[in-house]
């Protein structure tokens, strides 16, 4: 069975998951399109554990809410997109009304997508807009290849503020997480080989 033959809404996405054909597969579903995520490779997961460690920590110290990997993300009242970012920070302030269990029907404060070998820029670039536009402030769009970030911002109109951020920079959490600061040096320290 295809996955993409018919458009879905995301209420279907754990039973699906459950069928035997697709037991043990994720997905992601952008606009009622489904979108199946092969498992990663060793230099994204290790990127994700980074920074997932490094934010969590900080996040942690200070009370200031949750960090998540991998958890699914729709935009309110909209029942035909579910994002699964790599790596994810929601304040605690917008927790409040979110189910303990199951996808959370608001955007991440922050979320980080790290690049792999089937993700084009466009597909990321995409994810980052939807993100922005239906409440999320800040995106990082780890590219290991590169062993750079472009940082995403919104700008006006639908245009996303692209701002690349290379290996000898610094991310920082701007008004999401104030104080926070991240030297690429620390993430992408042996995160590929020479």
């Amino acid at each position: 069975m295809d996955i993409q033959q018919q458009p879905r809404a995301i209420d279907s996405v754990w039973e699906l998951a459950q069928s035997p054909e697709f037991y043990g597969k994720r997905f992601y579903v952008l606009n009622g399109e489904w979108h199946e995520m092969s498992p990663v490779q060793r230099i994204h997961s290790r990127l994700a554990s980074r920074i997932d460690r490094i934010i969590g920590l900080f996040v942690e110290e200070r009370d200031l809410g949750e960090t998540h990997v991998e958890l699914g993300f729709s935009p309110p009242g909209d029942r035909s997109t579910l994002l699964a970012p790599d790596v994810a920070f929601v304040s605690a302030a917008r927790l409040r009304n979110q189910p303990e269990d199951g996808f959370l029907s608001i955007m991440p404060d922050l979320a980080v997508e790290i690049a792999s070998p089937s993700d084009s820029l466009a597909q990321l670039r995409r994810k980052a807009a939807v993100y922005l536009e239906n409440g999320g402030s800040l995106v990082w769009i780890v590219l290991p290849a590169e062993k750079g970030v472009d940082v995403c911002r919104s700008a006006d109109g639908a245009r996303l503020d692209i701002e690349f951020v290379g290996a000898d920079g610094s991310l920082y959490g701007e008004d999401v997480l104030p104080g926070f600061e991240l030297e690429l040096s620390r993430l992408f320290h042996n995160s590929m080989p020479s």
